[in-house]
């Protein structure tokens, strides 16, 4: 299973992930003026419906057109309301909540129709190749139900790999996700790691390694050399930008300060550096 990552760079500069498509990483909330996946389509309308298209972001707008349900190949011009990074991890979980629902100014790639439509109703468009929701990326139901899924023969190892393959397919900002949002980063990351987000500054994406981005993302995998040490385990990620590879490596632990102790990513180590 490859993650494609595909279509332009992505806030500022990060680009779209997603496992077996495009994808976008951290403060997904920030992408503008045509970054991120090169095509959008319609999702969440009934197949008897349309989704209208406005003069402006927000229903006090009037209609001026509309999509169908199905509608695909769309293309973002950009999307309000627009949080740079530095300041998103600043916010609280109130002030995140309180913010307006998101608006995104699009158009057909005939250039025929164009207005602003809720974002809720687009996911990006990747054709043939979202292949990975029906079968290249299975869903990662909880361990204690189905069982390991990566077949490594060690249950704690497989519950880590499906994290890192959690954490990827959770940063879709398509559907206004990130595995950073403040709602959900206890799910991914140990409380130290997210005590040093808090005053990490801008800089390369914590996921793909880069702030400008454009390649692929391999399916995450225990560490062939050495997947567990001490009750520390790693999975690697191979990051492919721009022709350059190099491997990521997520290293994970049990939690102890955190009810039942889960495993939790507290470093992450890129092309030459490491967080935190």
């Amino acid at each position: 299973m490859t993650i494609f990552l595909t279509g332009r760079s992505r806030w500022p500069g990060a680009a779209a992930i997603a496992l077996a498509v495009s994808l976008p990483v951290f403060a997904a909330r920030g992408e503008i003026d045509g970054h991120g996946p090169d095509a959008w389509r319609v999702t969440d309308v009934a197949s008897d419906d349309i989704l209208n298209v406005r003069m402006g972001p927000g229903t006090d707008y009037p209609v001026i057109d509309t999509f169908a349900h199905n509608e695909r190949g769309l293309e973002e011009i950009t999307c309000v309301p627009f949080i740079p990074p530095a300041y998103y991890m600043s916010m609280t979980e109130a002030e995140i909540a309180a913010l307006p629902p998101r608006w995104c100014l699009m158009r057909t790639a005939d250039m025929i129709k164009a207005g602003w439509v809720a974002q809720r109703y687009l996911t990006a468009d990747f054709g043939d190749e979202e292949a990975w929701l029906a079968a290249d990326v299975p869903a990662t139901p909880p361990a204690s139900t189905t069982g390991p899924q990566a077949g490594s023969g060690d249950d704690l190892i497989d519950d880590a790999r499906n994290l890192v393959v959690d954490l990827y397919r959770h940063a879709d900002p398509s559907r206004g996700q990130s595995p950073f949002d403040p709602g959900v980063l206890g799910e991914f990351f140990s409380g130290d790691f997210i005590a040093a987000l808090r005053s990490r500054p801008p800089g390369a994406d914590l996921l793909t390694g880069a702030q400008d981005f454009q390649g692929s993302v391999s399916d995450p995998k225990p560490d062939p050399d050495q997947p567990m040490f001490r009750g520390m385990i790693a999975i690697n990620v191979e990051i492919e930008n721009f022709g350059r590879t190099h491997t990521a490596v997520f290293r994970l632990r049990s939690d102890t300060a955190r009810p039942d102790a889960p495993l939790r990513i507290f470093r992450v180590e890129q092309d030459g550096w490491s967080f935190p």
